[in-house]
């Protein structure tokens, strides 16, 4: 992936096309945003860092949990030859389709549902893209990422998380690292926040 076709792109992606409500006027600002159902977009910057350490390929297919509103859908879909997206809330997963259809994309595939078990029917995945919090890395992301693949997971307590980038090799041996700090809202399911 060149990272400066990356920011140029990501310079022109329109935020506040991804969001519908009162929060479209801030849309500019570098800071995560409602979206309605509990649900956030989040703040560009980051969304731009966990696409640059996550580096699909164009010839990736990409596992994301938690469509939202479609925007890191975009950037990820511009950048990788297939993205399979799931979202739970399925008001979230229709509006971005039509977002992302209207923009061109014809290599996202959309899915309704829970997504803390992955896709096993698509797997593997070259890459996944988490964008929602777990207790810990769900079983079934490691086991559907690809040999060489590479996977970004925010991962801890509901005040405050460690981004992880988690690498497997060639072999199928398992690597992670911790990249930032992060704040992102609940993966539901059973990798969840078990208060």
């Amino acid at each position: 992936m060149d990272e400066n076709i990356l920011i140029e792109f990501y310079h022109h992606l329109d935020r506040s096309y991804f969001i519908d409500n009162e929060m479209k006027e801030y849309a500019d600002l570098d800071k995560p945003l409602s979206i309605g159902f509990e649900q956030t977009i989040s703040q560009p910057s980051l969304v731009l860092e966990m696409t640059r350490i996550l580096e699909p390929e164009m010839d990736s297919q990409v596992l994301e949990i938690g469509t939202g509103s479609g925007y890191q859908t975009a950037l990820l879909a511009r950048f990788s030859k297939t993205v399979y997206t799931i979202e739970r809330i399925a008001e979230l997963s229709e509006t971005a389709q039509k977002r992302l259809e209207t923009l061109g994309y014809t290599n996202i595939v959309y899915k309704i549902g829970d997504g803390s078990e992955g896709w096993e029917e698509e797997a593997p995945f070259d890459r996944i893209m988490v964008t929602a919090a777990a207790e810990r890395i769900p079983d079934e992301f490691i086991d559907q990422l690809a040999r060489g693949g590479k996977m970004i997971i925010p991962v801890g307590p509901p005040e405050l998380q460690e981004l992880v980038l988690v690498f497997k090799d060639d072999d199928g041996q398992v690597y992670q690292q911790t990249v930032d700090l992060v704040r992102f809202v609940e993966m539901k399911g059973k990798y969840g926040w078990h208060e």
